[in-house]
């Protein structure tokens, strides 16, 4: 069995272990570029370029810069003026909750935008008497058009402008993206405004996060405490602990102002059946509140013989005001932005500078901007970029290229790029768009190669038709994210999922080659 015939079964197997979704991500990716190797498609030094490669560099901290502005606040604090400012008619709350995620997503990423603002989405639709199903599949399906603003909207925009330069071209700029991004992102909220009364279900969930906007004055009335705000800010909080049946705890003594063995809490308040006490031995039912900073919350919480009332990360995202540091953040943030715009250094060098600028600037602490990185999706590209690379040099991109050609004709650019979108747009329904794109991307420029035409429309294609993962809730973790709180069935995608899908498809196929031109 040739090289290409290797390289398409491995292709098969990954397809199939994505979409079965018994296998974690990683393990797959990792699996297929050991497979590419010891079936003797790739050496060793190509089996393993993947996970050097600078776009991982990049990536990795770009969720640092996220990090930073999600820790100060700053998204939070967007959301939180939305809620103030959107009123009750439903057309303009839509309009500016897809107009903030689309903006916010440029800025952090698709699914940090979305798990950042959905606990946003879910309080102004109590307040407004709105059933979050009306208004959570927007905030995610408005995330992925925005994502197509800047460059660093998603992995996918970095992953194109790098394969775009790699194939001769020029890298694509910061902002060009925004040339078939904010068509989108209009075109997706005029869809969702005029359609998706009818498209979306009324539904209510069976669970939906709780207002903790007005954690601190809650925590003051039930505890009698005369003032939360020196316990309640960026740096420390409080969380509430109940003491379950057969915990190690019961009979333990404690006092309010005690620190707890860990050294890293303060036992604020303990309360029994609603009444206050001091020095007690602690029973079964009694509530804790604790102090200390967020990440000792985080861990001391996470025992089994204590239950939680709620999440300290789900306090600090609600109920904290900007942090003092905010403004560093988004000082970084404007500087990466600007040295990625102008191309003074390269992309992965700016966004080191950055992510280096938000811990030396105390925005983050060193274990905060660890634990920002995705190693999955960072394993995740790692792993497929070498099944991209097998695709170019087995010659399978150039098989399946003269494939499309014959199908549709060389003389046709446009039906060669509607089938690069589809294609891309089917597949990205089943398993990840960075994956889609890692496999996709290598046969589009084998066919700017073989048809003599400019790579750019082709792989900016490649690009708009990945976002466009609206059919099912398993296309992104985004969509996962709203299928709870919004009450969503499986089937529910689709309907409102469809002519967005053919709107993307239709920008790339036809919108696409007039900012990039087939012939430049």
């Amino acid at each position: 069995m040739n090289d290409i015939w290797v390289t398409f079964a491995i292709l098969l197997l990954a397809v199939v272990a994505f979409v079965w979704n018994r296998i974690p991500v990683g393990i797959v990716a990792i699996g297929v570029a050991l497979a590419l190797y010891l079936t003797g498609v790739l050496d060793f030094e190509q089996t393993l370029a993947g996970f050097g490669d600078p776009v991982i560099v990049f990536i990795a901290a770009l969720f640092v810069v996220s990090e930073g502005l999600d820790a100060t606040g700053v998204t939070t604090w967007a959301g939180q003026q939305l809620v103030q400012r959107a009123g009750t008619d439903r057309r303009r709350l839509v309009t500016l909750v897809m107009i903030l995620v689309a903006i916010v997503t440029a800025l952090i990423s698709v699914n940090g935008a979305v798990a950042a603002l959905v606990p946003m989405v879910v309080v102004l639709c109590i307040r407004v008497k709105q059933v979050p199903s009306q208004m959570l599949m927007p905030l995610a399906f408005g995330a992925h058009a925005g994502s197509l603003l800047v460059l660093t909207g998603t992995p996918v925009n970095v992953l194109v402008s790098e394969l775009a330069a790699d194939a001769g071209a020029r890298p694509i700029g910061f902002f060009e993206f925004g040339l078939v991004g904010l068509p989108l992102v209009v075109g997706t909220i005029l869809i969702v405004v005029l359609f998706g009364p009818r498209l979306l279900p009324r539904r209510e969930a069976d669970h939906v996060p709780r207002d903790l906007s007005a954690h601190a004055q809650t925590i003051a009335t039930q505890y009698s405490l005369p003032d939360v705000t020196g316990l309640l800010n960026r740096e420390t909080g409080l969380t509430e602990v109940v003491v379950p049946p057969r915990s190690s705890f019961v009979g333990e003594t404690v006092f309010p102002g005690m620190v707890t063995d860990s050294g890293d809490l303060v036992v604020v308040a303990i309360q029994r059946a609603g009444e206050d006490l001091g020095q007690t031995e602690l029973a079964s039912g009694d509530v804790m509140l604790l102090r200390g900073t967020w990440d000792a919350l985080d861990l001391n919480t996470a025992d089994p013989n204590v239950v939680v009332v709620d999440a300290p990360q789900t306090i600090r995202s609600q109920a904290v005001p900007l942090g003092p540091r905010a403004g560093y953040a988004i000082a970084v943030l404007v500087a990466m932005v600007v040295m990625l715009a102008t191309g003074i250094v390269p992309p992965a060098i700016a966004a080191l500078i950055a992510a280096c600028a938000m811990v030396l600037l105390r925005v983050l602490s060193v274990s905060q901007a660890q634990r920002s990185i995705s190693w999955t999706t960072l394993i995740l590209v790692g792993g497929m970029i070498p099944l991209s690379t097998a695709i170019t040099t087995s010659g399978a991109a150039e098989l399946l290229a003269n494939g499309l050609v014959e199908a549709v004709g060389a003389s046709s650019p446009y039906l060669l790029l509607l089938g690069i979108a589809v294609v891309t747009a089917v597949l990205g329904q089943l398993i990840s768009n960075m994956a889609t794109a890692l496999i996709v991307a290598p046969i589009a420029i084998a066919i700017a190669t073989e048809t003599g035409i400019s790579p750019l429309p082709l792989l900016m294609g490649v690009a708009v038709a990945a976002a466009a993962s609206f059919l099912t809730p398993v296309a992104t973790p985004a969509n996962t994210m709203v299928m709870g709180p919004g009450g969503y069935r499986f089937g529910d995608y689709w309907k409102l999922g469809l002519p967005l899908l053919v709107l993307f498809v239709a920008v790339a196929t036809l919108l696409v080659p007039v900012i990039w031109p087939f012939h430049p």
